[in-house]
């Protein structure tokens, strides 16, 4: 992948979220209408900080949020949530 032209600021993070699965355990597959919507992604960018709160996160963190978090952005043809760092619930 190429650098990111993309930078976040402050704790903002820019996250790329992974698809959720196409298939049940037993096989049964799940139509685009009934899917949920994704809570993990891949960190693929992170600002700097600010004074008091340091970066928790880092680029290539796995990283599960909430369903309704952040802000939804394409960019060349992809998809990706640009959040606050406090968004995230945990690093996987």
């Amino acid at each position: 992948m190429s650098e990111m032209k993309i930078k976040p600021l402050g704790t903002r993070v820019l996250v790329q979220p992974i698809a959720a699965e196409t298939k049940t355990a037993s096989g049964i597959i799940i139509p685009d209408s009934a899917k949920e919507k994704p809570q993990q992604g891949k960190v693929i960018a992170a600002g700097n900080g600010k004074e008091g709160e340091s970066m928790e996160v880092k680029v290539g963190d796995i990283v599960m949020y909430g369903k309704y978090t952040g802000t939804e952005i394409s960019f060349d043809g992809t998809d990706y949530l640009i959040m606050n760092q406090s968004d995230i619930l945990a690093i996987i």
